[in-house]
């Protein structure tokens, strides 16, 4: 029988070597210089292994990597990334666990380079750390990729702010584009924010606005803060467990832990009495709370929004607010003009009510002018009310515009006739809408008109007197 030749022996160095230079990216090993260096020194290695890999990484023979011992990664890391790169090695290392890092390196070309390296330590029998083995990989491609998508989010956000506004919030004047480019930086962060502004600019539409367009996959969960009646304040933050109290029949979540991982959005806040302050003020900052009956902190990772149309600080000197509660909500602030500031917003916002609802008619100049020339104490809420009345009683809505809405009645009367006349044809024309719209039901014009029955009998036949009189003439 034949025998079979002897097996030589593997040189399994040789063998390893071989298969690291088949590996994409570069293998490498470093030698430890400072081995007695505590957990505060940064390591210092040379470099006594690379695969072939490099030249294709790098641009340089794996021969030249090694020569003379130098760290020639390090010597072409980007200044900006060598330090915290060498810390996240360090800091991996102490704690006794693989690292990766990602940085930029600068090639002799002049292009740059995004590597992911990791490896980690080799240690002896004592524990000292002697070596790092790890993995270079090129991943420019992707990293170029996420900047690019990074960029285009950017201008995706930036291009949001049209020519009528920001998502539902109308305008294209000066003060409330300042007001959308905050909106979009405070997205950005998760900072709490407050908003400032007077009743009914819009302070729900912001605060919505900033949760949007920061990505968070939570609810928004809004709170009137005012509307909350006192002995409930606890139970309606935090929620409460079965038992708690008499009528809790079963566990009831609250505000705060509804918001987890979304954002809670507090209108009114300066409404909130002091004790109240002091318990979500822990919620704030460590985000845990305990529900009202409960012995077990639960964690809610919301994100702080806030809105008044109070002044916090004067609160805080008057003692009715807490200043550490003040400097805690008041991190990011956003103040909303009134739309007395922002008169060129306002035909816009009308053309946004009319057409959510679906309705293609056309303001009167008469009415436009007196809608242009009011200071709407009440910003966009009451500019909504007045276009509501607008469209249920005519041209008697513009009695609530004061002296503006009077003005543009009387001046959408003919030309040539007496302020008397001007006054009997203005009274004529609510009087015969209203009569119109109640279908000629006297007792219920009178009530719109808020008349006595009788009073409105004498000017209606006053009113026919008086058109006949005109008629003749």
């Amino acid at each position: 029988m034949l025998s079979s030749p002897p097996v030589p022996p593997i040189n399994v160095e040789k063998s390893y070597r071989r298969l690291l230079n088949h590996l994409p990216g570069m293998a490498y090993r470093c030698r430890i210089l400072n081995t007695d260096a505590d957990e505060n020194d940064f390591l210092q290695y040379e470099l006594e292994f690379v695969s072939k890999g490099s030249y294709e990484l790098l641009g340089v023979p794996a021969e030249d990597m090694v020569y003379a011992h130098h760290n020639t990664i390090e010597r072409m890391t980007h200044p900006d990334d060598l330090g915290p790169s060498r810390k996240a090695i360090r800091d991996s290392i102490v704690a006794h666990e693989p690292y990766q890092v990602m940085y930029r390196l600068l090639l002799p070309s002049g292009r740059v380079k995004w590597l992911w390296d990791q490896g980690e330590g080799v240690y002896d029998d004592s524990g000292v750390l002697r070596y790092l083995e790890g993995l270079i990989m090129d991943v420019s491609e992707q990293k170029f990729q996420e900047m690019a998508l990074r960029e285009e989010n950017r201008e995706l956000r930036t291009s949001v702010i049209n020519l009528y506004g920001l998502g539902n919030i109308v305008g294209k004047s000066e003060p409330m584009r300042r007001v959308y480019s905050q909106i979009l930086k405070a997205a950005e962060t998760d900072s709490n924010v407050i908003i400032y502004g007077e009743t009914g600019c819009g302070k729900d539409l912001a605060a919505k606005s900033i949760h949007e367009y920061s990505g968070r996959k939570g609810r928004y969960v809004p709170v009137n803060c005012g509307a909350i009646p006192e002995q409930l304040l606890e139970s309606e933050f935090f929620g409460h467990v079965k038992g708690a109290f008499s009528g809790a029949h079963a566990n009831k979540e609250g505000y705060i832990g509804a918001a987890n991982g979304g954002t809670l959005f507090l209108d009114e806040i300066g409404e909130l009495p002091l004790h109240l302050q002091v318990k979500l003020l822990r919620a704030i900052e460590n985000k845990m709370y305990t529900p009202v009956g409960g012995n077990t902190p639960k964690e809610s990772s919301f994100r702080l929004i806030s809105a008044t149309n109070q002044d916090l600080s004067k609160m805080v000197r008057e003692k009715t607010m807490r200043s550490d509660f003040y400097y805690r909500v008041n991190v990011l602030s956003i103040t909303l003009p009134p739309l007395r500031e922002r008169h060129g917003d306002i035909a816009l916002l009308v053309e946004s009510w009319l057409e959510k609802r679906g309705l293609s008619i056309i303001l009167p100049p008469h009415v436009r002018l007196a809608v242009e020339q009011y200071d709407w104490p009440g910003n966009v809420r009451e500019l909504h009310n007045f276009l509501d009345r607008y469209l249920a009683f005519g041209d008697e809505a513009l009695m609530s515009l004061g002296d503006a809405g009077r003005a543009d009645l009387l001046l959408n009367t003919p030309q040539g006739i007496s302020l008397d006349q001007a006054v009997l044809q203005l009274e004529e024309r609510m009087i015969r809408q209203t009569l119109e719209r109640c279908r000629w039901h006297r007792g219920k014009a009178a009530e719109e008109l808020g008349l006595n029955l009788r009073t409105l009998q004498r000017k209606m036949r006053r009113m026919t007197v008086a058109g006949e009189k005109h008629k003749g003439k």
